[in-house]
C-alpha cells in the first residue's frame, strides 16, 4: 500500500519532484539596470533522453538518489525507482494495469481472484507434470540441434524459440504450429497478452475440442474450470492463453538471454551451477533481479495516490529497483549465492504473473539441456554481449563456442541424443 503522502508506507514520505518548478526570483541590486533573473531547478532526467536505451543505469542511480518520485513530462508518466517504492506500487490496488487489455493483469477485485483461482490448478498435479515434460522435451530438441556446431548465437537459435515452444507444449497445441505462434508472439503479444486476431482464430477450434474432450494440458484446465458455477468464456480462455504465450514468449526470451549471458560472463559460477544443479533456481532469480526482462511496468491510477492524480500513468522501474543499494549489497554484481534476490521481475501482490513458473521451468530445463548436449559450452573468445532496450532489455546476440576446436581430418562422431529428445 502507498501512504497518503507518498511512496511507500515502509519508508519516509517522498517529496515528489515536478519539472519546471521555479524558485523565488533573485532581487536585483538597486543600482542594477538588468532585468530580474528567475532561476529554475533543472528538469529531472527523462527516460527518453537519447542514449538511455544503451545504458540506463546512470539515470537509474540519479532517479533513486535525487528523484525517487518524479513526473517525466516527455515520457508522460510518474517514475518510481526505489525497490521499496516499486514493490509497493505493484501491489497497490489503486494502481492497475494500463489499458487496453483482457488478461488477468487487467482484472480487479473478485473477478480477478476468481479467474486467478481457475489458472492455479493448471500449475499443479498432472497438469504440472505434463507442463514440465513438455518444456524439458522441447529444450532438449533445440539444444541437440546445435550439438554438431562449433559456434552459434544462442539468442537467435535458442532463447527466441524455446519459450514459445515451451508455452505451446504447455497449452497442448501442435508442435508444428510453433513457428506461426512464435511470429504472433513477436507481432502483437507482450507480457500482458495483448490482442492478436489470428491467434484468437487459431485457438478457438482447440478451445472447442478441449471443452468436449479435455486432456491434462493447460488449455484443458482453463476450458473445464468454473467461476461461480460458470465456465470461462472463449474470449477469457483465449486471453489467458495469450498472456502465457506473450509472457512465456517474448518476455521469457529476454530473461533467458540475460540469464545465459550472466552465467557465461562468470565462468566460475557457470561451472558451479553445472556441477550443482540445485543452484539453478537461485541463479535464475539473481539474473531476474540484476537484469529483468522488463525494465518498465506501467500502471494507471484509479484513485489519487499521494501526488499522483487520478488517471495518471505510473512507470515502475524494475531495472532501477533491482539494483537499489538500499536493498541489495553490491547490487551490480551477479551472485548465484545471493540470499534474497527479491521477486519483482514477474510482478508483485495480486498481479504476480502466473507465467512466472513457466518461465522458471523454461530457464532451468533450457540450461540443463544445454549442459547435457553441449558440455564444452562457453562464450566465444573476444565476444561481449551488449544489452539494449528501454521497456524490455536483453542482449541481442550471444555468440558461444559449443565444442572443442575441430581437429584435422574427419569430424568427430556426434553424441547421441537422450531418448526423450525426439521431436514432439
Amino acid at each position: 500500500m502507498l501512504c497518503p503522502h507518498g511512496l511507500p508506507v515502509e519508508g519516509a514520505p517522498i517529496a515528489p519532484t515536478v519539472p519546471d518548478t521555479p524558485v523565488p526570483p533573485v532581487t536585483p541590486l538597486a543600482t542594477s539596470t538588468r532585468p530580474p533573473v528567475v532561476r529554475r531547478l533543472p528538469d529531472p532526467p527523462s527516460l527518453l533522453t537519447p542514449g538511455i536505451e544503451r545504458d540506463p543505469y546512470p539515470l537509474y542511480r540519479t532517479l533513486r538518489q535525487r528523484f525517487p518520485l518524479v513526473y517525466d513530462r516527455p515520457f508522460g508518466a510518474w517514475l518510481v525507482s526505489r525497490y521499496a517504492d516499486v514493490r509497493a506500487a505493484l501491489a497497490d490496488p489503486r494502481l492497475v494495469a494500463a489499458p487496453p487489455g483482457r488478461t488477468l493483469a487487467h482484472l480487479e477485485g473478485g473477478t480477478h481472484s476468481a479467474h486467478r483461482a481457475l489458472v492455479s490448478p493448471a500449475f499443479r498435479g498432472h497438469a504440472l507434470t505434463a507442463l514440465t515434460a513438455g518444456v524439458e522435451r522441447t529444450a532438449y530438441v533445440l539444444a541437440r540441434r546445435l550439438a554438431d556446431r562449433q559456434e552459434a548465437d544462442l539468442v537467435a537459435e535458442f532463447c527466441h524459440w524455446l519459450p514459445t515452444a515451451a508455452a505451446v507444449a504447455a497449452l497442448g497445441l501442435p508442435y508444428e504450429d510453433t513457428a506461426r505462434v512464435h511470429a504472433w508472439c513477436r507481432t502483437g503479444l507482450d507480457h500482458l497478452g495483448g490482442h492478436h486476431p489470428e491467434l484468437d482464430a487459431f485457438l478457438l477450434p482447440y478451445i472447442a475440442r478441449r471443452r468436449a474432450h479435455p486432456g491434462d494440458d493447460l488449455l484443458s484446465a482453463l476450458c473445464t474450470a468454473r467461476a461461480d458455477g460458470r465456465p470461462l468464456s472463449d474470449e477469457a480462455v483465449a486471453g489467458i492463453a495469450g498472456t502465457l504465450l506473450g509472457a512465456g514468449g517474448e518476455a521469457t526470451a529476454h530473461a533467458l538471454a540475460s540469464f545465459l549471458a550472466n552465467l557465461l560472463d562468470h565462468p566460475g559460477q557457470l561451472a558451479l551451477v553445472r556441477a550443482r544443479p540445485e543452484l539453478t533456481a537461485g541463479a535464475w532469480a539473481e539474473s531476474l533481479r540484476r537484469d529483468p526482462p522488463l525494465h518498465i511496468v506501467l500502471r494507471r491510477a484509479v484513485e489519487p495516490v499521494g501526488a499522483v492524480p487520478v488517471g495518471a500513468t505510473v512507470a515502475c522501474l524494475l531495472g532501477a529497483a533491482g539494483r537499489d543499494p538500499a536493498r541489495f549489497a553490491d547490487p551490480d554484481r551477479y551472485d548465484v549465492f545471493r540470499p534474497d534476490p527479491g521477486q519483482l521481475a514477474y510482478g508483485s501482490g495480486r498481479h504476480f504473473c502466473p507465467g512466472a513458473l513457466l518461465a522458471r521451468l523454461t530457464a532451468e530445463h533450457g540450461l540443463h539441456a544445454l549442459f547435457a548436449a553441449l558440455p564444452e559450452l562457453r562464450r566465444s573468445p573476444g565476444f561481449h554481449p551488449v544489452a539494449d532496450g528501454l521497456l524490455s532489455r536483453s542482449p541481442r546476440s550471444l555468440l558461444v563456442r559449443l565444442g572443442r576446436p575441430a581437429p584435422e581430418g574427419p569430424p568427430a562422431t556426434a553424441r547421441k541424443a537422450p531418448p526423450h529428445a525426439c521431436a514432439p
